[in-house]
């Protein structure tokens, strides 16, 4: 696809097999939290021990330039998968880790493995952004270590890391995204994929998909939410990032020219090594007003959960940040997102 300064308004038609919940509306915004909230984004969604559980990103004291003072996450459970409610105080700080090299931990993804919760976490850090794994321990403790049992942290630049639900030829396998700014010369970010005898060492890493191979995406790639197992093999969301410097101001910062589609992939189910198709097309464009009209960064969706539904496990849920200010979710037929793929 072109990208140049005459297409900087046209969204790319997304596929038109996934359904918004509630037409577009967020099932999680600032005002159904009861603590200190500004934008309520990019949540990873598990179903875990009979009900969903939804770890969410807050960033809040915005300065009116581009950043915001704080961040936090927080936990909302739900019996359905789109009412949520939101405990009473955040999950976890920055300040938790009780390390002055830790400045901000946010966009968690979460994987049941073996009965038990896991979070892929990023961490920025003085000196790089990082990603983790933990294991959940406890949502309503008071100290790190009864909350977490912290697994790995990556050496910086690393993000965007998604487990698999389950080893695979005897190994874990995680989707992770570098940023190899020295060696690309620009964003050119793509999706990796690593192994591990145990969640803590990760090595055997390989090229999974690179920009190149997304029509839609000329600036980044990235994992979104954890893969979902089918018969046909693994799907995977991701994020697909366009960007144009002509567009000017989208948002509430003085300038923003990236626009963020999700796209999905379909991965052998005994070596997902291999790639076996990709949309063309995106899954989901910023087309509603919460993704392309209103919010801080507007013209963004980036998908975070992808479960099967409970009422109908050929359909499932995309829980999806928008505008990077709330969290919104839709419904796709698993064999339609396949086909697609192929």
């Amino acid at each position: 696809m072109e990208h140049n300064a005459n297409r900087q308004d046209t969204v790319v038609p997304e596929l038109g097999i996934a359904k918004r919940i509630n037409g577009g509306a967020p099932i999680l915004s600032r005002e159904m939290v009861p603590y200190d909230a500004d934008c309520i984004f990019n949540a990873g969604v598990a179903f875990y021990r009979g009900e969903f559980v939804m770890v969410f990103r807050n960033d809040h004291e915005f300065d009116g330039k581009g950043s915001f003072a704080r961040c936090d996450l927080g936990v909302a459970r739900s019996s359905d998968g789109i009412r949520f409610t939101v405990a009473d105080r955040p999950f976890l700080f920055a300040t938790d880790f009780n390390d002055p090299e830790i400045r901000r931990v946010y966009d968690p993804r979460l994987t049941v493995i073996e009965d038990e919760l896991y979070m892929c976490f990023a961490v920025d850090t003085r000196h790089g952004v990082c990603g983790g794994i933990a294991r959940i321990r406890d949502f309503s403790a008071d100290t790190l270590e009864e909350k977490l049992e912290i697994l790995n942290i990556t050496t910086p630049d690393n993000r965007n890391l998604a487990l698999f639900p389950g080893k695979i030829g005897g190994r874990y396998v995680r989707l992770e995204r570098p940023f190899p700014v020295y060696s690309r010369g620009k964003d050119r970010f793509d999706i990796w994929i690593s192994y591990s005898p145990d969640l803590r060492y990760w090595g055997d890493s390989k090229l999974l998909l690179a920009v190149e191979d997304v029509p839609f995406a000329n600036d980044k790639i990235g994992p979104g939410a954890p893969p979902l197992l089918t018969d046909k093999g693994w799907l995977v969301l991701f994020h697909a990032v366009d960007r144009d410097d002509a567009r000017g101001k989208n948002g509430w910062e003085e300038r923003w020219t990236k626009r963020y589609y999700a796209g999905a992939m379909l991965l052998d189910r005994d070596d997902p090594t291999k790639v076996l198709g990709v949309t063309k097309e995106p899954l989901l464009s910023p087309v509603t007003d919460c993704e392309l009209k209103e919010g801080y960064r507007t013209h963004v969706v980036f998908p975070g959960g992808f479960l099967p539904c409970r009422d109908d496990p050929a359909d499932a849920l995309i829980y999806y940040g928008a505008s990077d200010t709330v969290e919104c979710a839709a419904r796709v037929n698993i064999d339609e997102l396949i086909a697609a793929c192929e």
